[in-house]
């Protein structure tokens, strides 16, 4: 229905004031605008924390808005309402949006070209563990990396939320996996089928060890010095993706200062005769062509979540925490003690 006769909509949300602690975002309500056309309600039935939400609350994500604004950079739910000139049909559907910002609310305006349909048998929480991760975890692998059966990759902080599902969609590729993480979690690692790899220890050597001629991928979200030996560690022809710069998200300065001098390394080294290469990923580099940007995620996705709908990749869910306590779901997400993604639901009331 459209939103001329519907009763407005308010929405709860989490609201980012400043450089806050975990405990310092902020619960509000905000009446939602009537529909344009394009347009459709989505009632959140699940959102993550990922990493660049522990970025915002510090002030250091690449590109965010100014504060203050509600985070939440994907979510889950059903369409309650369209706007004029809108596909009726989407009411009802379970449909999953990356968002960037916005995700963090009990209803969200999204656009409608912007929706990707969640499979029958999938539930919206499992389905939440797979949208920015899935997304991300594919295109590196199969977009960029392009692997193939019988290779080995270094998956960093395997237990993670993207981490966990680089391993599994390299597993059903029929990859084999080196998974860094801590000692506590070296079994979940290797629940998921990776060879476990102690990050506190001698990394490269550890690597070393089991894959002597290097391996054919690594995917680093750590960045700082590190990332020389993860350049260090790949076979001729091998390919670095790196996705984050988790090691500098505590430094004080210019929050683009760290990104801007990876992206001068890596561009230094594709510039070296070492059949080697490197690639930042960014999942919104394409947006400036939408149609394809558009295409490209909802075929990726559909990919994902078809497979997790067949039993061939499995949610890690780390935790279900109510949308009213953000504070303590950012806590935990960045404690380093969980395996897979914090999932943010509705409140009961």
């Amino acid at each position: 229905m459209s939103t001329d006769t519907a009763t407005p909509i308010t929405a709860l949300e989490i609201v980012l004031p400043g450089r806050v602690e975990p405990d310092g975002v902020q619960v509000g309500h905000r009446e939602l605008p009537p529909l344009r056309p394009g347009q459709a309600l989505v009632r959140m039935e699940a959102s993550g924390v990922s990493f660049a939400e522990q970025q915002m609350r510090r002030g250091k994500y690449y590109d965010q808005p100014a504060f203050p604004f509600v985070p939440g950079y994907d979510l889950v739910g059903k369409v309650v309402e369209v706007g004029p000139d809108t596909d009726p049909t989407l009411i009802g559907r379970r449909v999953a949006a990356l968002t960037k910002i916005g995700g963090w609310s009990s209803h969200s305006v999204v656009e409608a070209a912007d929706l990707i349909p969640v499979p029958n048998g999938l539930s919206a929480e499992a389905a939440e563990t797979f949208v920015v991760n899935g997304i991300t975890a594919w295109q590196m692998l199969h977009r960029f990396a392009k692997i193939r059966a019988g290779q080995t990759i270094l998956v960093h902080g395997a237990n993670g939320g993207v981490g966990s599902t680089l391993v599994q969609l390299a597993r059903v590729a029929g990859v084999r996996v080196i998974g860094t993480a801590s000692a506590r979690n070296a079994g979940a690692v290797a629940a998921l089928g990776a060879i476990p790899v102690d990050y506190r220890g001698d990394v490269p050597a550890q690597v070393r060890a089991i894959a002597p001629e290097g391996v054919d991928a690594v995917f680093d979200h750590v960045g700082g010095p590190g990332i020389v030996d993860s350049f260090r560690l790949l076979a001729p022809g091998g390919t670095l993706m790196s996705y984050g710069t988790a090691a500098t998200k505590n430094d004080e300065g210019d929050s683009r200062l760290p990104v801007l001098k990876l992206f001068a390394r890596l561009m230094w080294w594709n510039l070296l005769p070492n059949k080697r290469s490197a690639h930042f990923y960014n999942i919104w580099a394409g947006k400036r062509r939408i149609a394809k940007f558009r295409e490209e995620l909802a075929a990726d996705l559909g990919a994902v979540f078809e497979l997790a709908a067949r039993g061939e990749l499995h949610a890690q869910i780390a935790a279900r925490i109510p949308l009213s306590e953000a504070g303590r779901a950012l806590a935990l997400a960045e404690s380093g003690t969980v395996t897979g993604k914090v999932v943010l639901v509705p409140d009961a009331s």
